[in-house]
């Protein structure tokens, strides 16, 4: 994207984008779409990763860079540290139910998964971070000041460390939709963010999960920013049955894949907290 470019863009998006309706934004998602099935088609290369200028995510137009990314060599502190080890992540830390003094409402479900190479190794020792919205679709962040009630009882944060399998495992609530500022009437599908480390603060990839079924999706320009239906679908998770708890909670299955064709979509920076 050239400087005049840019300059346009700015001006379309200083001019009010929230004031556009859900029905233009789908309707820009629709052309997008259409144009990258075609060149799908005609190439047979699929887009597994968003474009970072996807128009209908409106503050990815002044967000995203606009110079080739160059590599430099990390500070030496970045390259030994942090090491994290069970000795440091507590195991009530993936519990995000028993964090307070009583229960928080909404639907308890545990979630589960294994994080592997492209190879489908497992990863181990790996830091897994989840943050999410409330079942009111509400964080506890003072920019979120929207109209749903917080609940005292859960904050959305928890942390785990892979065993030998490469499996982590949560129990937590679902989290409810919530409303944004990208358009007229703009929510988000319910989601929980997802951060992995490895051994550096310089290895660290963030991203989300979804739940099956749900009907914002085909409305939701950060999810449509993922071209390919493929890739969209591997930031679903799966309703497992098995890993349901009788009069407990439900379960939800969803693996992690962090190189190779199949590896799971990753946010760029600065996106993480939508």
């Amino acid at each position: 994207m050239g400087s005049h470019e840019v300059d346009d863009a700015a001006e379309v998006y200083s001019s009010d984008a929230a004031a556009c309706t859900q029905a233009q934004i789908s309707d820009e998602i629709a052309q997008l779409h259409g144009e990258y099935q075609r060149t799908l088609d005609r190439t047979g290369a699929p887009e597994a990763q968003p474009r970072l200028d996807f128009a209908p995510y409106r503050s990815s137009i002044l967000r995203h860079p606009t110079k080739d990314l160059r590599h430099t060599d990390p500070e030496t502190i970045e390259l030994v540290s942090p090491a994290f080890g069970h000795r440091d992540v507590a195991e009530i830390e993936s519990d995000l139910t028993i964090q307070h003094n009583g229960e928080p409402l909404g639907e308890r479900m545990i979630v589960t998964g294994r994080v592997l190479d492209g190879e489908g190794h497992p990863v181990r020792g790996q830091l897994v971070e989840i943050w999410q919205a409330n079942s009111a679709g509400r964080y506890i962040h003072k920019r979120d000041q929207h109209p749903a009630p917080i609940d005292p009882n859960f904050t959305g944060v928890g942390r785990c460390i892979t065993g030998d399998d490469g499996t982590y495992r949560f129990t937590t609530i679902k989290p409810g939709a919530y409303p944004w500022k990208n358009h007229l009437n703009a929510w988000r599908p319910a989601h929980i963010h997802f951060s992995l480390f490895g051994n550096a603060f310089t290895q660290r990839i963030a991203t989300q999960m979804y739940f099956p079924g749900d009907p914002l999706f085909p409305l939701d320009p950060i999810y449509q920013s993922i071209r390919d239906q493929s890739a969209r679908d591997r930031l679903v998770a799966s309703y497992d049955h098995e890993l349901t708890s009788p009069e407990w909670s439900l379960g939800y299955r969803w693996d992690i894949v962090l190189t190779g064709s199949g590896k799971t979509w990753a946010e760029p920076e600065g996106d993480e907290h939508e």
